[in-house]
């Protein structure tokens, strides 16, 4: 998995900076290390973000889209339209029953032979849609739970109800499901969203 760390630079796009903090040295991986991290008979599509809550996946992935001129779809917005808001969901039928909604969502968005998909942040939970994944081109988001905060304030999300600790522990027990299944990561706690984007879409034409 390819790591690319944050630069310093003021985000954009409504994203207020996380406080100000040391980053973590990121380890250095070559061009070369990079390429070998994807298998040459995966394809390039669908291209699929995955990631905590509110680490931006859709945000950056409908950028991403937009520029490759390929079609962008949400899981989360899909289960929306078809059953309603995610809250609801689970206040009256629970988590499981929201799961299950989920890896159908998912099955069907990647099918799609060419586009660009975001998932939601415990979509990999599933060993199908894992498996589904290990067939595409993933891209791996990151944050902080200072950043969540400030991205969050007004936000009605069912597990991001309890604060950022439990933001913090839910991200804690995914984040090896994430890393076994990336293609590349990017941190998105301080960088612009249009960076981001951008340092995406460059990544994934040199693939092509």
């Amino acid at each position: 998995m390819l790591f690319l760390s944050p630069d310093a630079s003021r985000p954009a796009d409504g994203w207020p900076a996380a406080p100000a903090r040391t980053p973590e040295p990121a380890p250095a991986v070559s061009p070369v290390t990079a390429e070998l991290t994807r298998a040459t008979d995966t394809p390039l599509y669908p291209l699929v973000f995955i990631g905590p809550m509110a680490s931006g996946k859709s945000k950056i992935g409908r950028r991403v889209a937009r520029t490759l001129r390929v079609p962008f779809i949400d899981t989360d917005k899909d289960i929306v339209a078809a059953h309603g808001p995610i809250t609801e969901i689970f206040a009256r039928h629970g988590e499981e029953h929201f799961r299950e909604l989920e890896r159908a969502a998912v099955a069907a968005a990647l099918q799609r032979e060419r586009a660009v998909v975001s998932l939601g942040g415990g979509a990999v939970l599933d060993p199908a849609t894992r498996d589904d994944l290990r067939r595409a081109t993933v891209v791996s988001l990151s944050t902080t739970a200072d950043a969540v905060r400030n991205r969050t304030k007004n936000a009605k999300r069912p597990l991001l109800a309890a604060g950022p600790d439990a933001w913090q522990r839910i991200y804690d027990e995914r984040r090896p499901l994430y890393e076994a299944l990336a293609s590349i990561h990017f941190d998105t706690s301080t960088r612009p969203v249009d960076a981001i984007a951008a340092d995406i879409v460059k990544w994934v034409r040199k693939q092509s």
